[in-house]
């Protein structure tokens, strides 16, 4: 696993991470997005929709990952 202590701000990883549900038991997410932030409790990840802040002793693997690709021009209609 990654260790947070070689990354910096600004970079994009992808981190998964336990959740806890009452009901159906544990179950897992990923979080993919630029590191904003780690402390000794959490790491905090700027994904494409939100901020998720996450505890560090729920996290399972982290790594490094290459900036999205380019967005796609669209193309051009056909008329007939």
């Amino acid at each position: 696993m990654l260790s947070f202590s070689d990354v910096t701000p600004g970079e994009r990883l992808v981190v998964r991470y336990r959740l806890s549900d009452v009901r159906t038991g544990e179950h897992f997410s990923d979080a993919l997005g630029e590191l904003q932030e780690v402390t000794e409790q959490s790491v905090t990840i700027q994904t494409r929709t939100e901020l998720v802040r996450i505890p560090r002793e729920a996290i399972t693997h982290a790594k490094r990952v290459p900036p999205p690709p380019a967005r796609r021009r669209p193309r051009a209609s056909r008329s007939e």
